[in-house]
């Protein structure tokens, strides 16, 4: 055969080449649909996330307006109530919905009034001194709910102003500072009542026994003895009264009523000792405040001197307004700090929002 011939004749590729091509082929196309589906990814990731950013904006609009809804509510409730009382069956601790604010966004909102809880803000005067009556009636209540009396001592000097614990239960940096991780006591009025679960111990059990008898308002805030649970009202009484399963006995009460129950002389009468009440030293048979004093011992005998009178009352600044809002299959909740004005009742506002309960 020729050399002529030999040239003219077609080559074949070896085998192994038409693999390797078939593979690249093969990479190609697997490459091309992965980008092709990260593409379709991020495109509806995008999506989603715009729908949840403007569901968040709308959610929040209806929020504000569940809360000039209860402004509303509140102002109309002042002036038609010249002494300014807040009770229940007033009309504005009714639950509110579900309703349709717009076409798919439904509304259900409730109105509580936080002065019928225990002030945790309360334990301690602005001078850093703790307050026998008040913490009297929180170990009471402690007790009532199943925990230990140790943790009035523990709460005080997470509040007071020195760093010097109190006795016999008490608990200052020299404690907080060898947890894991390490930190201090504020030595503040607290804003939330999930600051109990920073004290060593606590746990979440504890807090959910006791948050729904307790708040975080500012100091000096007197209580509603018109819409405090039964709990708290025997917390200064120091005994049981007007408590009795889910208030049972107490709601009855109040609805026979038809206002405010107990009232102040209602409230006076239930007393064993009237110096309780009015203030000044305890009768010897009733016996001395359990609370903590000023040095972190338990006050004698005469050492009380503001009675229960002077902090409890018949109406209510703040109240906490719950918004429950649904939009598609997208749920929110927001938690509204309203305060109203004690003067005139008119002036309503928000101080404070969240999106947890506590």
């Amino acid at each position: 055969m020729s050399a002529r011939s030999l040239r003219q004749r077609p080559r074949r590729r070896p085998r192994h080449e038409r693999g390797i091509a078939l593979l690249v082929a093969v990479l190609l196309v697997a490459l091309g649909t992965i980008i092709a589906a990260a593409v379709a990814y991020d495109n509806a990731m995008t999506a989603r996330r715009g729908e949840g950013t403007f569901a968040f904006d709308e959610a929040l609009l209806v929020g504000e307006g569940a809360e000039a809804l209860a402004a509303w509510g509140l102002r109309t409730l002042a002036q038609n109530n010249p002494q300014k009382q807040i009770y229940l069956n007033q009309g504005w601790d009714k639950p509110q919905g579900p309703m349709e604010v717009v076409p798919g966004v439904m509304l259900t909102a409730s109105l509580e009034d936080l002065q019928g809880r225990f002030n945790l803000n309360n334990l301690v005067d602005e001078h850093g001194i703790p307050d026998p009556v008040m913490t009297t009636a929180f170990t009471y209540l402690l007790n009532e709910v199943g925990l230990e009396e140790k943790w009035t001592g523990y709460l005080i000097d997470w509040i007071d102003h020195d760093i010097a614990p109190s006795t016999p239960d008490g608990a200052e940096d020299t404690v907080y500072m060898g947890q894991s991780p390490p930190y201090r006591t504020p030595n503040r009025y607290i804003t939330s009542i999930t600051e109990l679960l920073a004290l060593p111990g606590f746990g979440r059990e504890r807090f959910l026994k006791i948050a729904p008898y307790v708040s975080a308002l500012p100091h000096n805030t007197k209580i509603n003895l018109c819409t405090a649970a039964g709990l708290v009202l025997d917390a200064f009484l120091g005994h049981q009264d007007f408590a009795s399963p889910n208030d049972e006995t107490l709601t009855k009460n109040r609805q026979a009523a038809g206002g405010c129950f107990p009232t102040r002389n209602d409230y006076s009468r239930a007393f064993n000792d009237p110096k309780l009440w009015s203030g000044g030293p305890p009768s010897p048979a009733a016996g001395t405040t359990t609370g903590l004093g000023a040095s972190g011992n338990r006050p004698a005998a005469g050492t009380q001197s503001v009675g229960v009178s002077g902090k409890v009352a018949e109406t209510s600044s703040y109240f906490r307004l719950t918004s429950f809002i649904t939009i598609g299959s997208t749920e929110f909740n927001l938690y509204s700090l309203l305060y109203q004005d004690g003067n005139t009742g008119f002036g309503v506002r928000p101080i404070q929002r969240s999106f947890t309960p506590d």
